[in-house]
């Protein structure tokens, strides 16, 4: 029995809508940006959202609309990608590197408090895997402090927590349609903010720091450039193979949820296996499991034929590059470089079937018993 590891929701009417732009000769700038714009400010109940070329651009323009600089230190967890920490390096300001919850993979309010000096700036939240952070104590330190919350929402689409969406806790929420995400454009990302400054500023910014939409030009050329800006625009028809995904995420999000539910109820009876208790308001990106044997369980799934992935195998504070620059010793990062060894990523996506979930718990349950 063949699992890939991940599954599109593509169909023929999004098939359509990338053909019908790739006709129309309008490749940028199009209807279907503005489309998905709506669509996805109407999914996470935000004022305001943005296509990007991705999440990784998203952050970015988040970080230099906070005004991160040079002799700033914004705070980052050491479990997640390393663009978390690259998009604060990017603006000058030094990436400072949090150790996690083992469990959840999470940032926490005790994980910051240890890193805060008088030139924290900032601090980028991650919801690892789709499991929304403690946010209450933290925005109350952010707020006492007067430090900028960005929140990295690449695993986060259809994660709740109190019953708002994430994204709308910091002055941004940055989103990822990378091929394994939850829907996808390709490459691509969303900013959402509830800032009207904010908007304007990123606006701006991811379209050269041009004052003028190109639909508001009386005639070509007809814009000024009063600060630097970057060219980290979403094509038209990568918006409208995403458009119908966001329409219709319910249904999408609503199987993940019954998927994970089941890994639950299986994973729960077996010795070794650990992973968060099931939680309706997780978007469930994937389905993650902690465990010693996980070298073992991987040989297994290998020989079987069950995709899964690793989030993340290497840890920031591994990479090289923070690793040397921010002189880390290895003993700082007890539940990182523990969560590193034994996490695997399983499937949870809507096409799964209940009889490739129970394969998949029954396949790890003998690997931990041979």
């Amino acid at each position: 029995m063949k699992i890939e590891f991940s599954k599109k929701e593509i169909y023929l009417k999004d098939i359509k809508n990338v053909e019908k732009v790739i006709k129309s000769g309008w490749l940028t700038h199009g209807v279907f940006t503005k489309k998905f714009e709506d669509e996805f400010t109407k999914f996470t109940n935000s004022k305001y959202c943005l296509t990007v070329s991705s999440c990784t651009a998203g952050l970015h323009l988040s970080c230099i609309a906070a005004g991160f600089k040079k002799g700033d230190e914004v705070i980052v967890p050491a479990m997640t990608h390393v663009a978390t920490a690259h998009a604060v390096e990017l603006t000058g300001a030094k990436a400072i590197i949090a150790d996690v919850d083992y469990i959840s993979g999470n940032l926490n309010l005790e994980n910051i408090k240890k890193k805060l000096t008088k030139k924290t700036k900032g601090i980028i939240l991650v919801h690892m895997a789709g499991i929304a952070c403690k946010l209450d104590d933290i925005i109350k330190l952010s707020k006492k402090l007067k430090l900028t919350l960005i929140e990295d929402c690449a695993h986060g689409l259809g994660t709740m927590y109190q019953n708002k969406h994430v994204g709308n806790f910091g002055i941004t929420g940055c989103f990822s349609f990378y091929p394994t995400k939850q829907i996808t454009t390709g490459e691509g990302g969303a900013i959402v903010t509830n800032d009207i400054k904010i908007y304007k500023k990123i606006k701006r910014i991811k379209a050269f720091g041009i004052d003028k939409d190109i639909k508001n030009r009386k005639i070509p050329g007809d814009y000024d450039v009063k600060s630097l800006g970057l060219n980290y625009r979403l094509t038209d028809f990568q918006a409208a193979l995403g458009y119908n995904q966001i329409k219709n995420y319910s249904r999408n999000l609503f199987l993940r949820k019954k998927n994970a539910k089941r890994y639950s109820e299986k994973l729960k009876k077996i010795k070794f296996v650990d992973f968060p208790e099931f939680d309706d308001s997780n978007s469930y990106f994937v389905f993650q499991i902690l465990s010693k044997y996980r070298n073992k369980i991987i040989k297994k799934f290998k020989k079987l034929g069950i995709g899964f992935s690793i989030h993340y195998l290497k840890s920031i504070n591994q990479m090289t590059y923070y690793k040397v620059k921010n002189n880390i010793k290895k003993y700082e990062y007890k539940n990182t470089n523990k969560y590193s060894r034994n996490v695997i990523s399983l499937p949870v996506y809507p096409k799964l079937k209940n009889k490739e979930i129970d394969f998949i718990c029954k396949s790890i349950n003998e690997t931990i018993n041979e």
